[in-house]
């Protein structure tokens, strides 16, 4: 017998990245009457289903299963089931397997919809006081080296804000690499967005570099960092040590310097000091 139910919907929703009163109206409603949920964890998001009286049933949906629990999940939907798709926090399809699982419904003609809310990327930009005007997101950094250094060189001239997302046990690692691939430039650490501990940390890269090789990183973290800056004439002289004299000349000692002209030029003050200073000898 031929099945004439029409195909399910599949709703995008956004959850809190922390406190749990971020969320929409339109999310709890949306949680409640879809059939089954799609979740990253199951046990972080019956934590937020518990707190809100939701009974809706769970499945797992998640980066190790994906392949063959997205399918699964479009046979439901093309048989005429409502499924809720969400993430551990924030926004599904945004450094996590959920975008794969849009397009599947996308190739498969079952319509997609989005129930905004939350994201930690956003939240952190604002919350940096770095331009907000235009950004480009990168979330987490490539694990592999070669990947990592193509990555890196490909941001080195970004002209718009950069956000970056990161796990406390490979925040110093990831600052060091952008300090030493960049240069010195304004950045943002935000930890514990909207949680009780929530902290802004600024300053210039290489302090707080400096801050966290002395103080361990807890909690997840957004990093804003300064764009590239861009100039149509070149205000220092191109020879390192004119570059030098001119903030000798203002009464900077030797090592604020050097900082200046790092920051000048986009490097980092590790190339300055080994051109001035080893490369001299």
């Amino acid at each position: 017998m031929t099945d004439h139910r029409e195909k399910g919907i599949l709703y995008i929703c956004a959850t809190p990245i922390g406190n749990l009163e971020d969320i929409t109206l339109r999310v709890l409603r949306t949680l409640r009457e879809v059939d089954v949920i799609a979740a990253e964890d199951t046990r972080i998001t019956v934590k937020l289903l518990n707190y809100y009286d939701i009974s809706t049933p769970l499945t797992s949906y998640h980066e190790h299963n994906k392949a063959q629990k997205g399918l699964l999940l479009v046979e439901r939907l093309l048989h005429g089931e409502n499924i809720a798709l969400v993430t551990d926090s924030g926004m599904p399809g945004i450094s996590d397997p959920g975008q794969e699982l849009i397009l599947l419904c996308y190739e498969n003609g079952i319509n997609v919809t989005v129930c905004p809310g939350a994201t930690a990327g956003v939240a952190g930009l604002v919350l940096s006081g770095i331009c907000a005007k235009r950004y480009a997101f990168e979330g987490f950094l490539p694990r592999g080296k070669k990947e990592r250094r193509k990555a890196l060189e490909a941001i080195v001239a970004e002209i718009r804000t950069i956000v970056l997302y990161e796990a406390p046990h490979r925040l110093l690692e990831t600052l060091r690499d952008l300090l030493n691939s960049l240069g010195d430039r304004k950045i943002a650490c935000i930890r514990e967005i909207t949680k009780k501990f929530e902290e802004v940390r600024k300053g210039q890269l290489a302090d707080i570099v400096e801050y966290y090789a002395e103080n361990s990183p807890r909690g997840e973290f957004v990093i804003v960092l300064e764009a590239a800056q861009t100039k149509e004439k070149m205000q220092w002289p191109t020879d390192l040590d004119g570059h030098m004299g001119m903030y000798f000349a203002k009464g900077l000692d030797e090592k604020e310097a050097m900082k200046m002209v790092a920051k000048d030029r986009a490097v980092s003050k590790s190339v300055i000091y080994h051109e001035y200073k080893i490369n001299k000898k």
